[in-house]
Protein backbone atom coordinates (compact mmCIF):
# COMPACT_ATOMS: atom_id res chain seq x y z
CA UNK A 1 0.00 0.00 0.00
CA UNK A 2 1.25 3.37 -0.48
CA UNK A 3 2.58 5.84 1.82
CA UNK A 4 0.34 8.35 2.44
CA UNK A 5 0.38 12.00 3.83
CA UNK A 6 -2.95 12.27 5.86
CA UNK A 7 -2.46 15.67 6.23
CA UNK A 8 -5.21 17.94 4.11
CA UNK A 9 -4.85 21.16 2.84
CA UNK A 10 -5.91 23.39 5.40
CA UNK A 11 -9.69 25.82 4.61
CA UNK A 12 -7.29 29.00 4.61
CA UNK A 13 -4.90 27.27 2.12
CA UNK A 14 -7.61 26.31 0.02
CA UNK A 15 -8.86 29.47 -0.40
CA UNK A 16 -5.43 30.87 -0.97
CA UNK A 17 -5.15 28.56 -4.12
CA UNK A 18 -8.55 29.49 -5.43
CA UNK A 19 -8.36 32.89 -5.34
CA UNK A 20 -11.26 35.61 -4.62
CA UNK A 21 -13.22 35.16 -8.02
CA UNK A 22 -13.56 31.99 -10.19
CA UNK A 23 -16.08 30.79 -12.33
CA UNK A 24 -19.53 28.45 -12.31
CA UNK A 25 -20.45 26.79 -14.99
CA UNK A 26 -23.68 24.20 -15.80
CA UNK A 27 -23.31 24.40 -19.46
CA UNK A 28 -20.24 22.87 -19.72
CA UNK A 29 -21.42 19.30 -18.84
CA UNK A 30 -23.94 19.46 -22.36
CA UNK A 31 -20.63 21.11 -24.26
CA UNK A 32 -18.22 19.11 -26.43
CA UNK A 33 -14.99 18.26 -24.74
CA UNK A 34 -13.03 20.38 -27.41
CA UNK A 35 -15.31 23.49 -26.28
CA UNK A 36 -14.89 22.74 -23.23
CA UNK A 37 -11.09 22.71 -22.90
CA UNK A 38 -11.36 25.86 -24.57
CA UNK A 39 -13.46 27.07 -22.11
CA UNK A 40 -11.28 26.36 -19.78
CA UNK A 41 -8.07 27.58 -21.17
CA UNK A 42 -9.73 30.91 -21.16
CA UNK A 43 -10.94 30.78 -18.12
CA UNK A 44 -6.88 30.43 -16.49
CA UNK A 45 -5.80 33.19 -19.56
CA UNK A 46 -8.29 35.45 -17.99
CA UNK A 47 -6.45 35.02 -14.52
CA UNK A 48 -9.78 33.82 -12.15
CA UNK A 49 -8.96 30.99 -9.65
CA UNK A 50 -11.35 28.45 -10.04
CA UNK A 51 -13.48 26.29 -12.78
CA UNK A 52 -16.70 24.83 -11.06
CA UNK A 53 -18.91 22.45 -13.00
CA UNK A 54 -22.60 21.33 -12.22
CA UNK A 55 -23.44 17.20 -12.54
CA UNK A 56 -26.55 17.10 -13.29
CA UNK A 57 -28.60 13.33 -14.47
CA UNK A 58 -28.03 13.61 -17.91
CA UNK A 59 -25.18 15.29 -18.21
CA UNK A 60 -21.16 14.90 -18.06
CA UNK A 61 -19.80 12.46 -15.31
CA UNK A 62 -18.23 14.99 -12.55
CA UNK A 63 -14.61 12.77 -12.16
CA UNK A 64 -14.14 11.99 -16.14
CA UNK A 65 -15.16 15.73 -16.99
CA UNK A 66 -12.77 17.07 -14.40
CA UNK A 67 -9.72 15.44 -15.72
CA UNK A 68 -11.06 16.60 -18.90
CA UNK A 69 -10.65 20.08 -17.61
CA UNK A 70 -7.15 19.28 -15.78
CA UNK A 71 -5.66 18.15 -18.61
CA UNK A 72 -6.41 21.08 -20.48
CA UNK A 73 -4.37 23.59 -17.62
CA UNK A 74 -1.77 23.95 -16.28
CA UNK A 75 -2.58 26.01 -13.03
CA UNK A 76 -6.40 26.16 -12.71
CA UNK A 77 -8.41 24.07 -9.89
CA UNK A 78 -11.12 22.32 -11.29
CA UNK A 79 -14.00 22.17 -9.31
CA UNK A 80 -16.97 19.87 -9.06
CA UNK A 81 -20.22 22.34 -8.07
CA UNK A 82 -21.26 19.44 -7.27
CA UNK A 83 -20.80 15.78 -7.59
CA UNK A 84 -23.55 13.94 -6.50
CA UNK A 85 -23.38 11.69 -3.87
CA UNK A 86 -26.09 9.55 -5.38
CA UNK A 87 -24.49 9.27 -8.41
CA UNK A 88 -21.44 7.15 -6.99
CA UNK A 89 -20.94 5.65 -3.48
CA UNK A 90 -18.32 6.38 -1.24
CA UNK A 91 -15.46 4.56 -1.44
CA UNK A 92 -15.77 5.41 -6.15
CA UNK A 93 -15.81 9.17 -4.40
CA UNK A 94 -12.90 8.61 -2.34
CA UNK A 95 -10.90 7.02 -4.61
CA UNK A 96 -11.97 9.63 -7.92
CA UNK A 97 -10.76 12.18 -5.50
CA UNK A 98 -7.50 10.81 -4.53
CA UNK A 99 -6.69 10.40 -8.12
CA UNK A 100 -7.54 13.73 -9.38
CA UNK A 101 -5.99 15.26 -6.60
CA UNK A 102 -2.44 13.09 -7.03
CA UNK A 103 -2.81 13.37 -10.77
CA UNK A 104 -3.06 16.86 -10.73
CA UNK A 105 -0.53 18.52 -8.18
CA UNK A 106 -3.46 19.52 -5.60
CA UNK A 107 -5.54 21.20 -8.48
CA UNK A 108 -8.58 19.41 -7.76
CA UNK A 109 -10.77 20.29 -5.54
CA UNK A 110 -14.28 18.14 -4.55
CA UNK A 111 -17.62 19.52 -4.27
CA UNK A 112 -19.81 17.47 -2.81
CA UNK A 113 -23.88 17.62 -2.58
CA UNK A 114 -27.23 15.50 -1.09
CA UNK A 115 -28.70 17.36 -5.18
CA UNK A 116 -32.38 17.48 -5.36
CA UNK A 117 -35.45 14.88 -5.36
CA UNK A 118 -35.68 15.01 -9.27
CA UNK A 119 -32.03 14.43 -9.89
CA UNK A 120 -32.00 11.71 -6.99
CA UNK A 121 -35.54 9.92 -7.93
CA UNK A 122 -34.04 9.58 -11.75
CA UNK A 123 -31.42 7.60 -11.05
CA UNK A 124 -33.47 5.04 -9.26
CA UNK A 125 -32.49 6.25 -5.66
CA UNK A 126 -35.46 7.26 -3.09
CA UNK A 127 -34.53 10.96 -2.43
CA UNK A 128 -34.92 11.22 2.00
CA UNK A 129 -33.22 13.17 4.93
CA UNK A 130 -30.77 14.69 2.89
CA UNK A 131 -28.87 15.75 6.14
CA UNK A 132 -28.80 12.19 7.69
CA UNK A 133 -27.89 10.63 4.12
CA UNK A 134 -24.92 13.49 3.97
CA UNK A 135 -23.34 12.48 7.41
CA UNK A 136 -23.81 8.71 6.89
CA UNK A 137 -21.63 9.39 3.57
CA UNK A 138 -19.10 11.24 5.15
CA UNK A 139 -18.11 8.57 7.52
CA UNK A 140 -18.08 6.12 4.91
CA UNK A 141 -15.34 8.54 2.71
CA UNK A 142 -13.46 8.61 5.63
CA UNK A 143 -13.59 4.82 6.31
CA UNK A 144 -12.60 3.77 2.59
CA UNK A 145 -9.65 2.96 2.14
CA UNK A 146 -7.82 3.54 -1.34
CA UNK A 147 -4.59 2.06 -2.74
CA UNK A 148 -3.22 4.09 -5.63
CA UNK A 149 -0.36 6.61 -4.81
CA UNK A 150 -1.44 9.51 -2.11
CA UNK A 151 0.07 12.58 -1.96
CA UNK A 152 -1.78 15.57 -0.35
CA UNK A 153 -5.03 14.59 0.42
CA UNK A 154 -7.98 15.89 -1.40
CA UNK A 155 -9.97 19.44 -0.23
CA UNK A 156 -13.75 18.49 0.30
CA UNK A 157 -16.68 20.81 0.10
CA UNK A 158 -20.11 20.73 0.95
CA UNK A 159 -23.32 22.27 -0.93
CA UNK A 160 -24.99 23.62 1.89
CA UNK A 161 -28.02 25.82 2.36
CA UNK A 162 -29.77 25.24 5.56
CA UNK A 163 -27.50 25.69 8.83
CA UNK A 164 -27.94 21.87 9.79
CA UNK A 165 -25.93 21.15 6.80
CA UNK A 166 -23.45 24.23 6.76
CA UNK A 167 -22.81 23.05 10.69
CA UNK A 168 -22.25 19.80 9.19
CA UNK A 169 -19.83 21.27 6.36
CA UNK A 170 -17.79 22.78 8.95
CA UNK A 171 -17.48 19.82 11.34
CA UNK A 172 -16.78 17.79 8.53
CA UNK A 173 -15.09 19.31 5.22
CA UNK A 174 -13.35 22.49 4.24
CA UNK A 175 -16.38 24.64 3.91
CA UNK A 176 -19.42 25.53 1.71
CA UNK A 177 -20.04 25.79 -1.85
CA UNK A 178 -23.37 27.44 -2.01
CA UNK A 179 -25.67 28.05 -4.93
CA UNK A 180 -28.93 30.13 -5.77
CA UNK A 181 -27.98 32.52 -2.68
CA UNK A 182 -27.69 35.86 -1.67
CA UNK A 183 -24.86 38.03 0.36
CA UNK A 184 -27.61 37.69 3.18
CA UNK A 185 -26.63 34.21 2.99
CA UNK A 186 -23.69 34.36 3.07
CA UNK A 187 -23.41 36.40 6.14
CA UNK A 188 -25.38 33.65 7.92
CA UNK A 189 -23.00 30.98 6.81
CA UNK A 190 -20.77 32.53 7.71
CA UNK A 191 -21.46 33.34 11.25
CA UNK A 192 -22.36 29.80 11.36
CA UNK A 193 -19.22 28.40 10.29
CA UNK A 194 -17.02 30.68 11.94
CA UNK A 195 -13.49 32.34 10.67
CA UNK A 196 -11.65 29.19 9.47
CA UNK A 197 -13.98 27.32 7.23
CA UNK A 198 -13.81 27.82 3.10
CA UNK A 199 -16.93 29.90 2.18
CA UNK A 200 -17.37 29.70 -1.90
CA UNK A 201 -20.97 31.19 -3.00
CA UNK A 202 -21.94 30.80 -6.69
CA UNK A 203 -23.10 34.24 -8.00
CA UNK A 204 -25.41 34.29 -11.43
CA UNK A 205 -23.88 37.49 -13.45
CA UNK A 206 -25.39 38.97 -16.60
CA UNK A 207 -23.65 42.00 -18.64
CA UNK A 208 -27.10 43.91 -19.47
CA UNK A 209 -28.44 47.19 -18.32
CA UNK A 210 -31.72 47.53 -19.69
CA UNK A 211 -33.97 46.00 -16.94
CA UNK A 212 -36.65 44.94 -18.65
CA UNK A 213 -33.95 42.63 -21.05
CA UNK A 214 -32.50 41.61 -18.46
CA UNK A 215 -34.97 40.28 -16.17
CA UNK A 216 -36.80 38.61 -18.69
CA UNK A 217 -32.99 37.00 -19.73
CA UNK A 218 -32.82 35.51 -16.09
CA UNK A 219 -36.61 34.40 -15.51
CA UNK A 220 -36.55 32.17 -18.72
CA UNK A 221 -32.89 31.21 -18.47
CA UNK A 222 -32.40 30.93 -14.98
CA UNK A 223 -34.90 31.01 -12.13
CA UNK A 224 -37.66 28.73 -13.65
CA UNK A 225 -35.44 25.39 -13.50
CA UNK A 226 -34.46 26.53 -10.11
CA UNK A 227 -38.16 27.52 -8.36
CA UNK A 228 -39.26 24.26 -9.13
CA UNK A 229 -36.90 22.47 -6.53
CA UNK A 230 -37.82 22.80 -3.20
CA UNK A 231 -34.65 22.92 -1.38
CA UNK A 232 -34.02 26.18 -3.53
CA UNK A 233 -36.92 27.35 -2.61
CA UNK A 234 -37.02 26.42 1.04
CA UNK A 235 -33.65 28.46 1.73
CA UNK A 236 -35.15 31.27 -0.31
CA UNK A 237 -38.52 31.31 2.70
CA UNK A 238 -35.30 31.52 5.19
CA UNK A 239 -34.02 34.97 3.65
CA UNK A 240 -37.89 36.10 3.84
CA UNK A 241 -39.03 35.76 0.33
CA UNK A 242 -42.47 34.41 -0.10
CA UNK A 243 -45.30 33.22 -2.56
CA UNK A 244 -45.79 36.31 -4.78
CA UNK A 245 -41.96 36.03 -4.97
CA UNK A 246 -41.45 32.32 -6.39
CA UNK A 247 -44.59 32.96 -9.34
CA UNK A 248 -44.20 34.81 -12.73
CA UNK A 249 -40.66 33.69 -13.16
CA UNK A 250 -39.64 35.39 -9.79
CA UNK A 251 -40.78 38.67 -8.70
CA UNK A 252 -38.59 41.70 -9.51
CA UNK A 253 -37.14 41.98 -6.06
CA UNK A 254 -36.24 38.27 -6.19
CA UNK A 255 -34.48 38.30 -9.56
CA UNK A 256 -32.04 41.25 -8.29
CA UNK A 257 -31.58 39.47 -5.39
CA UNK A 258 -29.94 36.31 -7.27
CA UNK A 259 -28.64 37.48 -10.27
CA UNK A 260 -26.39 40.72 -10.57
CA UNK A 261 -27.03 42.31 -13.76
CA UNK A 262 -26.38 45.71 -15.02
CA UNK A 263 -23.00 47.12 -15.39
CA UNK A 264 -19.19 45.92 -14.77
CA UNK A 265 -19.92 48.12 -11.36
CA UNK A 266 -23.22 46.40 -10.51
CA UNK A 267 -21.25 43.23 -10.82
CA UNK A 268 -18.20 44.38 -9.32
CA UNK A 269 -20.37 45.47 -5.91
CA UNK A 270 -22.37 42.47 -5.52
CA UNK A 271 -18.79 40.34 -5.70
CA UNK A 272 -17.52 43.11 -2.84
CA UNK A 273 -20.83 42.35 -0.90
CA UNK A 274 -20.32 38.39 -0.96
CA UNK A 275 -16.90 38.91 0.20
CA UNK A 276 -17.97 42.08 2.95
CA UNK A 277 -20.74 39.32 4.05
CA UNK A 278 -18.16 36.73 4.66
CA UNK A 279 -17.07 34.61 1.57
CA UNK A 280 -13.58 33.41 0.94
CA UNK A 281 -14.26 32.88 -2.88
CA UNK A 282 -17.28 34.17 -5.27
CA UNK A 283 -17.52 31.67 -8.24
CA UNK A 284 -19.06 33.71 -11.45
CA UNK A 285 -21.74 32.01 -13.00
CA UNK A 286 -22.84 34.27 -16.44
CA UNK A 287 -25.92 33.67 -17.60
CA UNK A 288 -26.02 33.89 -21.53
CA UNK A 289 -28.39 32.13 -23.77
CA UNK A 290 -27.81 34.11 -26.09
CA UNK A 291 -24.16 34.38 -26.18
CA UNK A 292 -22.47 31.20 -26.46
CA UNK A 293 -20.82 30.13 -22.65
CA UNK A 294 -20.76 33.45 -21.55
CA UNK A 295 -16.77 33.81 -22.31
CA UNK A 296 -17.30 37.63 -23.60
CA UNK A 297 -18.90 38.57 -19.87
CA UNK A 298 -15.98 36.95 -18.12
CA UNK A 299 -13.65 38.59 -20.25
CA UNK A 300 -15.28 41.89 -19.77
CA UNK A 301 -15.65 41.64 -16.00
CA UNK A 302 -11.62 40.32 -15.56
CA UNK A 303 -9.99 43.53 -15.21
CA UNK A 304 -12.61 44.95 -12.75
CA UNK A 305 -12.90 41.81 -10.78
CA UNK A 306 -8.67 40.45 -10.93
CA UNK A 307 -6.85 43.40 -10.66
CA UNK A 308 -5.36 43.68 -14.30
Amino acid sequence: MAQRDTTAPGPREAAARIGRVGVWHGGLGRASAAVAREFAVEVERLGYGALWFGEAQATKEAFAHAGVLLAATERLTVATGIANIWARDATAMNAGAHTLTEAYDGRFLLGLGASHAPQVNGRGHAYAKPLAAMRSYLAAMDEATYEGPVGTPPVRVLAALGPKMVELAGERAAGVHSYFVTPEHTAGAREILGATPLLAPEQAVLLETDPATARALIREHHLGFYLALPNYVNSLRRLGFGDDDFTGGGSDRLVDALVAWGDVDAIRRRVREHLDAGADHVALQPIAPHRGLGADQLRELAPALLGH
